[in-house]
């Protein structure tokens, strides 16, 4: 790292070049209203096989009140600590979820604003709207408006990927789950360009990418160019049958330090300028039980999907303690907090956030 690469710009309200910075502003999701989406070849083919034939049953029904109540709990937790930290929490509008939209070629109820994490990526002083290939959350991002537009107004850059059309082209209507062994197929085709923000990671000039369920190769191309030479952007391939989003698979931790899903990245296939950083391998997730673990939408890999407060101080889930212990030997400070119930709508501490503001200018890591 070359320390005197980075930016003296003064700090903008929008500002957050990595995962690890110092974090001072951040946008939670809410789960107000939350309905559980249609069903979509891109949502029941990525979630686990459980929750994938309970999908079919209760497709654009809102969340029960319970599975609410026990999520906003754990929710409120999670925000108080990042208050006590120091932290300001920002939060979306409340929109309505179960209410028909239509295109002129579809029509959709809505999901949640549960996971801000992935319709929004932030780089330096810009909020880029990324283009979901899920129909149900095509007006998702009007929940952000009041955030982005007073954003706007103090001085950051508000750009989007071009508005996809969602049609079935874009989509393997067909589609089955590889098996072990199989090559990988993905929901989606290269129709056009289709990225969820989540499937990225940032490391200053350096972006780390995997292809996925809702991300191709046209939508990581089209961020590429984009973004332009002043970035590099990195494919880690996913060994996974279901990818979806990278935070349960690679997350860088520090300068010099990566966390590394072993079941879902070959550590021998990372990309060359990883080989002189720590890849510290994470542990299988500690096995819960509970209700809420049972119609997750998500993998229980979802234990590494953790937030990083600065270069020390990590939020992991209280639910897995050789997690915290595994932080703690490699010289972090975790700071645990429940958060299971969260993830029968989409995600866990990474995926609920998004990082407005962190003390700190561009630099290169590499």
């Amino acid at each position: 790292m070359d320390a005197t690469e980075q930016t003296a710009a003064p700090m903008g309200v929008v500002n957050s070049w990595n995962e690890w910075d110092p974090l001072e502003e951040i946008i939670v999701g809410r789960l107000e209203g939350a309905a559980i989406p249609p069903y979509h070849v891109t949502v029941t083919f990525n979630v686990p096989t459980f929750t994938a034939k309970l999908h079919r049953l209760v497709a654009g029904f809102k969340y029960p009140k319970w599975m609410v109540k026990r999520a906003q709990t754990e929710l409120d937790g999670f925000i108080h600590i990042l208050e006590a930290e120091g932290i300001k929490v920002r939060r979306p509008d409340i929109i309505p979820h179960t209410k028909r939209f239509r295109t002129p070629a579809w029509s959709s109820t809505g999901f949640c604003i549960s996971c801000p994490r992935d319709l929004f990526l932030v780089i330096g002083d810009e909020i880029i709207e990324t283009p979901s290939c899920w129909q149900s959350r095509y007006f998702e991002g009007d929940a952000y408006r009041t955030l982005f537009k007073e954003y706007f107004r103090q001085g950051a850059r508000w750009s989007a990927a071009p508005r996809p059309q969602l049609l079935d082209d874009l989509y393997n209507l067909d589609y089955s789950i590889p098996a072990k062994g199989e090559p990988l197929r993905y929901t989606i085709t290269e129709w056009e360009p289709v990225f969820d923000a989540a499937d990225f990671v940032r490391c200053g000039r350096d972006l780390f990418v995997t292809q996925s369920n809702v991300t191709n190769l046209a939508g990581i191309e089209w961020l590429r160019r984009h973004l332009g030479d002043k970035f590099r952007v990195h494919e880690i391939v996913s060994t996974c049958q279901q990818p979806m989003h990278i935070d349960s698979s690679f997350i860088p931790l520090c300068p010099g330090k990566v966390l590394v899903n072993p079941d879902y990245v070959d550590i021998a296939k990372l990309p060359a300028v990883l080989k002189k950083w720590d890849v510290l391998i994470a542990p299988r997730p500690d096995p819960v039980e509970g209700i809420m673990s049972k119609i997750s939408m998500c993998s229980p890999w979802t234990s590494i999907n953790t937030l990083m407060l600065d270069e020390k101080r990590v939020i992991v889930d209280s639910s897995q303690p050789t997690l915290i212990k595994a932080f703690k030997d490699w010289g972090f400070e975790p700071i645990a907090c429940p958060f299971l119930s969260y993830g029968p709508f989409g995600g866990a501490f990474h995926c609920a956030t998004l990082d407005v503001r962190r003390r700190g200018g561009l630099q290169s890591y590499f």
